[in-house]
């Protein structure tokens, strides 16, 4: 554990309650506690959301450090097209939950004859912005919240 924190660079924080870490410590911390066990496989699920540019550079040379010293596949999902471009080797555009598209940044970009990943992005899926909508789980949630007034 104190090897991890000293990567994270968190060692000097090891006492403290995770309560008073910021939000990019705590992005830290979550990669340290999922590298405990020496995974083949690291999943990260939009890492960066809310870090601050000094904070997304550290996550992501770590993150490139693990897969070429260790091995370790790093699998992430992001929004951020410009982070997927630089740190993916492979990238899966995804639409209404399935894979539409496959390669390379490079592939995917001359695929739609774009010049940035974000602009193939939205070749690829459309420019309109999506309805969402609340998945059986949700409007459950929100009924039994609703009973719960009565």
């Amino acid at each position: 554990m104190e090897e991890l924190l000293t990567v994270v660079d968190l060692q000097d924080r090891a006492h403290d309650f995770v309560r008073t870490f910021s939000g990019g410590m705590k992005r830290r911390l979550e990669i340290a506690r999922g590298l405990l066990h020496h995974p083949k496989i690291l999943f990260l699920d939009e890492p960066t959301v809310g870090l601050d540019p000094q904070t997304r550079n550290l996550l992501w040379k770590y993150t490139a450090d693990l897969n070429a010293k260790e091995g370790i596949t790093v699998f992430f999902t992001t929004h951020y097209m410009e982070e997927a471009e630089r740190n993916a080797r492979s990238i899966a555009i995804i639409d209404h939950g399935k894979i539409i598209a496959l390669g390379t940044a490079a592939e995917l970009k001359a695929k739609t004859n774009a010049a940035t990943l974000e602009d193939a992005f939205l070749s690829l899926t459309g420019h309109a912005i999506r309805e969402e909508q609340a998945t059986a789980v949700s409007r459950m949630r929100d009924q039994q919240r609703l009973w719960k007034r009565r």
